[in-house]
């Protein structure tokens, strides 16, 4: 999808790029500064030190944007959206199964689907 992405940008139109999960906006200041400081303080060479403090405090945040409650043992953490999308089916669904799933939707889904043994049946989204 990139490369007929970038084939398309190549001829002319303007394209916004959605296809490989990466925004085209920099990132906030703020966020970078944040980031550049926990470097510095060395952070991320323990992240699972960390891990405890991030589910403490995404429920309150989260919660607050919301209006809704829920406590820190409920919160699940990963590496982005593809654990989240592949883990269901694995733990839901049985070989032959038909799961169907969103399309236009996220683009890995329906080989995360057939990877597990079912069969993937698009739904157009309206």
């Amino acid at each position: 999808m990139l490369a007929r992405a970038q084939a398309l940008e190549a001829a002319g139109p303007e394209i916004i790029h959605l296809e490989i999960g990466q925004p085209d906006v920099p990132t906030f200041e703020h966020i970078a500064r944040a980031g550049m400081q926990a470097i510095a303080n060395g952070i991320p060479l323990h992240p699972l030190r960390r891990m405890k403090d991030l589910r403490r405090s995404l429920p309150k945040h989260g919660g607050r944007q919301r209006g809704i409650a829920f406590r820190p043992e409920k919160v699940v953490v990963g590496p982005g959206a593809k654990p989240f999308c592949s883990s269901p089916p694995w733990a839901l669904v049985r070989p032959g199964d038909e799961v169907i799933y969103p399309t236009p939707g996220f683009l890995p889904m329906p080989p995360m689907i057939a990877v597990a043994a079912e069969v993937p049946i698009p739904v157009a989204a309206e």
